[in-house]
């Protein structure tokens, strides 16, 4: 079913994207880990604290836990950020340079037209109903802005949900699809099997992208 064939390529890609989430998760906590144990630096960013704070000890313990978690929390949005340039990295590359991403390479699927311009809008709008608003929610969230964070993750849903639900309309066209004026078609198998044959004059169907 065309269906089963659009999502499975959507899990594929989906794939890709938590593994390269679970690679900058342990980077990021690695760089936190090292922050608070690497002691000739706290050392000396505990000294200046001291200094600045005129003899008061609470106050530059206080303001060296504050640096601390600012430190931590810059890592962690800096890990949130650079999950959001590998997603769109992922999407833009593979389907400019060979008009499907792995999931969709799979599955037999492929978009049109894949122009520069078209295919680096079709990856924005996919990396962001994807990846990017989630993202901006919980960097507001390690923040501490929880009101913005909640606000954040519910336009994350419904933007999702209008780059998904379109799949089930006649015309078969995501959000992506429709604002880079692309669409994708299911030429089969031929690109990736060389035993597969395709019927020179089938008509492509048109398909939408998750």
């Amino acid at each position: 079913m065309p269906q089963l064939r659009r999502f499975g390529a959507w899990l594929i890609d989906f794939a890709l994207v938590v593994a390269a989430a679970w690679l900058l998760a342990v980077l990021t906590f690695n760089r936190i880990g090292t922050l608070i144990t690497d002691v000739p630096e706290l050392v000396t960013k505990g000294s200046w604290q001291f200094v600045k704070s005129g003899g008061d000890a609470q106050g530059a313990t206080d303001d060296l836990v504050d640096s601390l978690w600012r430190d931590a929390v810059g890592y962690i949005q800096q890990g949130f950020l650079a999950l959001v340039l590998v997603t769109f990295l992922y999407q833009w590359l593979t389907l400019n340079f060979t008009g499907r991403t792995l999931g969709k390479a799979v599955m037999g699927l492929r978009v049109t037209p894949n122009t520069r311009s078209r295919t680096a809008l079709r990856a924005a709008v996919t990396t962001a109903a994807d990846v990017a608003v989630y993202s901006l929610a919980c960097c507001m969230l390690v923040q501490g802005w929880i009101f913005l964070s909640v606000i954040c993750w519910i336009a994350a849903v419904a933007l999702f949900t209008l780059n998904a639900l379109p799949v089930f309309s006649r015309s078969s066209r995501s959000l992506a699809d429709r604002v880079a004026g692309t669409s994708v078609t299911a030429p089969g198998f031929a690109g990736m099997l060389p035993s597969a044959r395709r019927e020179p004059d089938r008509p492509q169907r048109d398909l939408t992208s998750w």
